[in-house]
């Protein structure tokens, strides 16, 4: 599998209300921990007279993915994991998704708040507008210049996309390659000119 599965834009304030509480879904495209805090602070400061803030996310892909759930003070696991499990279910990765929960006075119960936790959740990202993305790796290419033709064969026959270039005697070209094709393309790199040196850019 070289594809996953994202939000392309956010989605806010998705209400649900259950025996007088009110929970409000916020869903985010993140790729970074720091886009994570900042959009929960954002929405803490918007909902400050809320009971709780809870949330799930997840970064990543493959063997780096990994992810986090947080109940925000309601009773363990009532909250941040069925969350978390709309995330699994709509097969999601990179995205952020925060309830906000106005407590009305009547308690829920473990039950209901499960339910209630994981409906919003599900509403929240039905309205989301899902994508498929490709994964990706970057590969340098060092070259003389009079090379440059043979390298923009590959380039062409593959289809990449040149992500920075250093064009002088010694040139360099750093493109994207999609992850299933990157040892053919590194082969094609190294076949076409002894002088072309092919690896991942430190």
């Amino acid at each position: 599998m070289d594809t996953y599965k994202t939000i392309s834009s956010a989605v806010e304030e998705v209400i649900f209300k259950e025996k007088s509480s009110k929970f409000l879904g916020y869903a985010y495209p993140v790729t970074t921990e720091e886009q994570i805090r900042e959009h929960l602070e954002a929405v803490h400061k918007a909902h400050f007279s809320a009971r709780h803030w809870c949330y799930a996310w997840c970064l990543g892909t493959g063997t780096t993915q990994h992810y986090r759930a947080n109940d925000d003070g309601e009773p363990s696991g009532t909250a941040g994991l069925p969350i978390y499990g709309q995330i699994q279910s709509f097969e999601l990765t990179n995205v952020l998704l925060i309830v906000v929960r106005y407590f009305g006075g009547i308690k829920l119960g473990v039950g209901g708040l499960v339910a209630a936790y994981k409906t919003t959740a599900q509403l929240t990202l039905q309205e989301t507008t899902i994508e498929e993305r490709l994964i990706t790796e970057q590969l340098t290419i060092r070259f003389a210049y009079k090379d440059m033709n043979k390298v923009m064969r590959v380039i062409k026959e593959y289809n990449l996309s040149i992500v920075a270039q250093r064009l002088e005697l010694s040139c360099e070209y750093i493109v994207e390659v999609r992850l299933s094709e990157v040892e053919v393309v590194k082969a094609a790199f190294v076949a076409a000119s002894f002088e072309i040196e092919v690896g991942y850019r430190e």
